[in-house]
């Protein structure tokens, strides 16, 4: 008896924490299209201020699932939410110059759902 309460401690924690990293891979591939078309317009000359959901080729703000509540771009930033199965969390990216390289944060970074 002992030891099933001792795995069961230690496995549940675990799993939870597998099971929302999983959902929030949904919010961080969500971000790849607007990752390109900022990229792509970075690359033509558009400035960082410029870009926005609509604007340059930019998708317009992705439709709401049961992990994902919204991608916005504003300023050339891309904060992408998750759901409340995720614990609301957020992924930023911010580009350099050219699009080439991104920046991460967001709460994501403090629950352990995305890497830098």
């Amino acid at each position: 008896v002992a030891i099933i309460g001792i795995l069961t401690v230690i496995a549940i924690p675990s799993y939870q924490t597998y099971t929302q990293r999983a959902r929030f891979a949904e919010v961080i591939s969500s971000t790849e299209p607007y990752k390109t078309a900022i990229a792509l317009a970075l690359q033509t000359g558009a400035t960082q201020k410029e870009l926005s959901n609509g604007a340059y080729g930019i998708p317009a703000p992705a439709q709401a699932t049961k992990n994902l509540v919204s991608v916005k771009v504003k300023n050339g930033v891309i904060t992408a939410t998750g759901s409340t199965i995720v614990a609301n969390a957020t992924y930023i990216l911010e580009p350099d110059a050219d699009g080439s390289h991104w920046t991460i944060s967001g709460t994501c970074m403090d629950l352990g759902l995305c890497n830098a």
